[in-house]
């Protein structure tokens, strides 16, 4: 070969266009529709977070990465693509797992992206920064987790992560990025050819004929039918098909709390506020996207009365048949597909269950509606939670495309009960672990998948885990107003440390102003001391979507421990002398 002949192969491959792993990254994401992440910037993915946003990506940008995280997972929930959480490596991947685990146990698709060590270093264990061994961490708390080491392979691995999240049962997946991997460099063209756009990631799972008859059967054999709703129904987004069905039957609904709304739950078929009395005196249990774990007391015990009963369960996961009770007709799909084929085997002649088993759950029903209207219309200062909770009652009824975002102990608790919702995926809270720490994390997240205004309804103790995200709000100006119950503690602020100085230690600093928090970063705050105030001071924040945080006052003794699971928290055998 000339030496001419050598320069122009030289010329050519100069001219060359290259990409790098950042870019391939950020076309890998535009590519499969993912264009929001929420995370903390820092070492080694800052520049990408900055090249993310110049590209047409949207970066939120959290003060901690378990609440980015929390509103990743729920982005998920809603949207029902993965959501995707970005953290540096070690400590801020640590941050972020509690949010990865969370998702997964609620079955929310999300991807946790985390920068990391090289792995030559890692094996070998020879300290470099923030060196760990992230995706052997990561592997048991999430439902799949990957690393990618070459550029070339950065298509293949959001897809696969991708399709992970989203398929069968969703849940969180871990995408472990060393930060070589970044800086990589190869051929633009084959890099675009080397991205993967994932088609069809969650396929129909079609029921088998065999199982929808055999439900259809036992349902039709009841004499005190209940179907119970789980937030696997409202994550479907089947809802017209959910509604149809529900309806066709005849049958009572009881909604789990983020099942609310895909009926209202005013709808004269929902039995909600007859709760005990429909879970103990059914014979026969249709569960349609929800689990019988602990917030179902698992299927049996007191709960459930001394009826015998029959459960009939629609599931994606085959393995959750069984898991307490015996399941006597399971019905294995998307519950998309299951409540459509279920529809199609009713038939037009469907028969109502039996009208002294709905009249008596109506029955009950108006009961403790009546009984609990004169507690929501009190007017009291310092606020009781019934008279706040009757304000935001009202609130959400006439603003039901509002999202109510909800954590606490008695401020969960009371708050499921009393505040009505009226369409689907509305209503985000603590989920199945009933963690705290997820308000903030939720409401941003909500605000910005949505665009709707957003109540976050919040303990004080609750408040606490995630409140610097305040910041965050102002920051991008969201239309979220925050309600604070502040009743001085965690679960009331009456407790006393009787042989010391040193405060109770579920006491928090008395006449504590969180609505100050809000106005030191440009939000609006207001300090509410009466139902009346609150009421005025939500609907001016809701009208005007300013980022606004309402410290309610609470009497410090009301309240009970740990809301209505105190049975959970183990009482010492030893008694004082």
């Amino acid at each position: 070969m000339s030496v001419t002949a050598a320069k122009s192969i030289d010329a050519n491959k100069a001219e060359r266009e290259l990409t790098d792993g950042f870019n391939l990254i950020i076309d890998a994401l535009k590519l499969n529709g993912l264009t929001t992440i929420y995370g903390v910037p820092g070492i080694p993915i800052t520049d990408f977070g900055r090249m993310a946003q110049a590209a047409g990506i949207r970066v939120i940008s959290f003060r901690h990465e378990q609440n980015a995280g929390n509103a990743a997972s729920i982005a998920g929930f809603l949207t029902k693509k993965p959501g995707v959480c970005l953290t540096v490596s070690a400590p801020g991947f640590l941050n972020g797992l509690t949010a990865l685990a969370h998702a997964t146990t609620n079955c929310f698709p999300m991807i946790l992206i985390s920068g990391s060590s090289e792995r030559e270093i890692v094996d070998l264990q020879q300290g470099d920064y923030e060196e760990m061994d992230q995706l052997a961490i990561a592997k048991p708390l999430c439902k799949a987790a990957f690393r990618v080491l070459h550029a070339a392979d950065i298509g293949i691995g959001l897809a696969r992560a991708i399709r992970a999240a989203v398929s069968g049962r969703p849940g969180g997946v871990y995408l472990d990025l060393p930060a070589k991997l970044f800086g990589q460099v190869m051929d633009a063209e084959a890099g675009k050819k080397s991205l993967v756009k994932v088609i069809d990631a969650a396929p129909a799972q079609i029921p088998a004929p065999e199982a929808v008859k055999r439900a259809l059967d036992v349902l039709k054999s009841a004499k005190r039918p209940l179907i119970i709703l789980g937030k696997g129904a409202a994550y479907a987004q089947a809802d017209d098909a959910i509604r149809t069905f529900v309806e066709k039957s005849g049958v009572a609904f009881l909604p789990m709390s983020m099942a609310k709304g895909l009926l209202s739950d005013t709808h004269p078929q929902c039995a909600g506020a007859a709760r005990s009395t429909v879970l103990k005196d059914s014979d026969v249990v249709m569960l349609i996207g929800a689990r019988l774990n602990w917030l179902l007391s698992h299927g049996k015990g007191k709960t459930w009365g001394e009826t015998p009963k029959k459960f009939i369960q629609i599931d994606i996961e085959p393995k959750e048949m069984d898991s307490n009770v015996e399941i006597v007709a399971p019905v294995v799909g998307d519950i998309g597909s299951c409540v459509s084929a279920l529809l199609e085997g009713m038939g037009a002649n469907w028969a109502a269950p039996p009208s002294d088993w709905t009249s008596a759950v109506a029955k009950k029903r108006e009961e403790n509606v009546t009984k609990m209207a004169p507690r929501l219309m009190n007017n009291n200062s310092p606020m009781d939670y019934h008279g706040a909770l009757g304000v935001l009652r009202t609130i959400i009824k006439e603003r039901p495309d509002a999202i109510l975002v909800n954590e606490g102990a008695n401020t969960l608790d009371l708050a499921r009960g009393v505040i009505d919702m009226y369409k689907p995926r509305k209503r985000l809270d603590v989920g199945t672990w009933g963690v705290m720490g997820i308000g903030m994390g939720y409401a941003i997240a909500a605000a910005i998948e949505t665009g709707k205004p957003v109540l976050a309804v919040e303990g004080d103790s609750a408040f606490g885990f995630s409140g610097m995200e305040v910041e965050t709000i102002c920051r991008y100006k969201l239309p979220v107003c925050i309600v604070i119950f502040n009743n001085d503690g965690i679960y009331r602020g009456t407790d006393v440390n009787s042989v010391g100085s040193d405060p109770a230690p579920t006491v928090f600093v008395k006449g504590s102003r969180y609505d100050k928090m809000m106005e030191a970063f440009g939000g609006v705050g207001v300090n509410a001391t009466s139902p009346d105030e609150l009421k005025r001071a939500v609907n001016e924040a809701m009208d005007s979507g300013k980022p606004t945080l309402i410290n309610a006052v609470i009497d410090p003794a009301a309240g009970s421990e740990s809301g209505r699971i105190g049975n959970l928290n183990p009482q010492s055998v030893l008694k004082k002398k």
